[in-house]
């Protein structure tokens, strides 16, 4: 995924008067904070875009004795995946964007969608939630209505709802705890009702803390797939005692987003199924 970041401005030859006034300028722009102009395109945020910043990078996982089935999340931003090859690196799931609040929808959904299923792949649609922007409800149905449902063929997984920091704003959507909670229950509860399935939901421990007041209310129902880019997932939210998925990587080979399943490939098939 991309990383924005603030650049300082060449500047072409000036005459000899104005050396120290600019070098001053280049001094004061340095040490300023970044603006609007940092501010990403809305519907170019992408799962995890936000790990990294807040939460930092450590150490890749060692492998254990633990079975974990690799995986992979695409968006816009990966355009035509190689699925063949991540095919045969091991990667036998993959998560791909399909849309954003209730404006956007990935244009290279298709090809990374279909691509992953038609190389064998255990494939699902995620949603990129905007909580300022439209009801819980009604991008729970932008989501369905473009490439989020689920089928019953043994090879499609539940949708996920990706929930986390807000890349154009205010880290919690300026929502409440409460508010923020409402919110999530109000998709998840659409979601269900238009496809049957609980959703999967995507966020970071630290996010998840600071914007629900870590709500205990959807370990029961609901898969987690946390974020987390060092040698372990680290404490978990509250209501979940295992994690379903974990996202430790966004440097990792072909696309960069990289996860596993906690678990062999007959359980994922199992979560496919419902």
């Amino acid at each position: 995924m991309p990383v924005h970041r603030s650049g300082t401005a060449r500047r072409g030859p000036i005459a000899a008067a104005g050396i120290l006034l600019s070098s001053l300028a280049l001094v004061l722009g340095s040490t300023g904070t970044s603006g609007a102009a940092d501010t990403p395109e809305r519907g170019s945020a992408s799962l995890g875009m936000g790990v990294a910043r807040h939460d930092g990078v450590g150490p890749l996982p060692r492998d254990t004795r633990t079975v974990q089935t690799e995986g992979v999340d695409t968006s816009s931003h990966n355009g035509n995946v190689a699925w063949s090859t991540l095919w045969n690196s091991g990667v036998k799931w993959a998560y791909v964007k399909a849309t954003e609040g209730t404006y956007y929808t990935n244009p290279s959904f298709a090809q990374q969608y279909n691509g992953s299923y038609d190389v064998g792949m255990i494939r699902g649609a995620y949603h990129f939630a905007t909580p300022d922007t439209a009801s819980g409800a009604s991008q729970a149905n932008y989501f369905v209505d473009h490439g989020g449902g689920w089928s019953r063929d043994g090879r499609t997984l539940p949708g996920a709802l990706d929930i986390e920091w807000n890349p154009y704003g205010a880290a919690c959507y300026g929502k409440s705890a409460a508010g923020m909670v409402s919110w999530i229950h109000d998709f998840l509860n659409q979601y269900r009702a238009r496809t049957g399935r609980d959703a999967v939901i995507y966020t970071a421990t630290s996010w998840w803390t600071q914007c629900t007041g870590n709500s205990a209310a959807f370990g029961g129902s609901n898969p987690l797939w946390i974020a987390r880019y060092n040698t372990d997932p680290g404490t978990l939210p509250a209501g979940w005692d295992y994690r379903t998925m974990w996202q430790y990587t966004s440097s990792g080979p072909t696309v960069g987003d990289h996860s596993r399943f906690n678990g062999a490939y007959d359980r994922l098939q199992a979560l496919a199924n419902g």
